[in-house]
């Protein structure tokens, strides 16, 4: 008996991010997405798995409007925000409040700013750390502040590039836990497009799909996608 794919029930019209047979060539000649489609149906932390130059961080660019597609559409009902390997390329002012200060919306006032500045900090676990200077922060610490100014700017769809690449274990599941709660929580849950070469991270997201020669495959579980690449790796599940 065919088993429903619990990834595919919604509506393409109420898809939070959709991107239709997208296609995307450097000026070299070299194709990096050949007609790229998938949709996220909901909000939830939704992973990618791929190998290096399997097109996951053009497509990335593509869907934060960085690059446009050559062919192709993306719908995006959401405000996206990148978030890079290395916080340091994002995190640009001396301390935690000046930096998210360049996040915020301009129409808030000072105490609405200082409001928010303390929730998003409460959010990712940096209470107090308002006045810290950055380059006194650990790793994981500034990925969480980063975390925190995508926040600020009231995005609501995170593109996280190998966010957890550069940080220890402990600092790794602290960031994945965070995320993973504010894309399950009951009110305005984010969605989190990941993207991973670490397959134990896939046990916290609420779908996979594995990346290959410009192309996304289909929506699954995170065991089911551990089983499947293990299996094609030759190794015992």
């Amino acid at each position: 008996m065919a088993v429903s794919n619990p990834f595919t029930h919604e509506r393409h019209g109420s898809a939070c991010l959709s991107v239709e047979n997208v296609c995307f060539s450097w000026p070299s000649g070299l194709q990096v997405l050949k007609n790229c489609t998938f949709r996220i149906p909901k909000p939830g932390l939704w992973m990618l798995v791929g190998s290096n130059g399997s097109g996951k961080s053009t497509l990335f660019r593509l869907i934060q409007g960085m690059l446009r597609p050559q062919a192709g559409c993306i719908n995006c009902a959401l405000k996206p925000s990148l978030m890079f390997q290395n916080p340091d390329h994002q995190l640009l002012l001396p301390t935690c409040r000046s930096d998210l200060l360049l996040s915020l919306p301009r129409d808030l006032t000072h105490s609405e700013k200082q409001i928010r500045i303390k929730e998003v900090l409460g959010q990712v676990h940096l209470e107090d750390f308002e006045s810290r200077p950055i380059h006194t922060l650990s790793g994981g610490q500034k990925q969480r502040l980063a975390l925190a100014g995508a926040l600020a700017s009231q995005s609501n769809l995170l593109l996280l590039d190998e966010p957890t690449a550069l940080l220890d274990p402990r600092s790794q599941k602290g960031v994945l836990r965070i995320v993973q709660k504010l894309a399950r929580q009951s009110e305005n849950p984010i969605t989190a497009l990941w993207i991973t070469h670490r397959l134990e991270e896939l046990h916290y997201c609420d779908g996979a799909a594995r990346m290959e020669k410009g192309q996304v495959g289909s929506w699954v579980s995170g065991e089911l996608l551990i089983q499947r690449l293990n299996r094609l790796a030759g190794r015992r599940v």
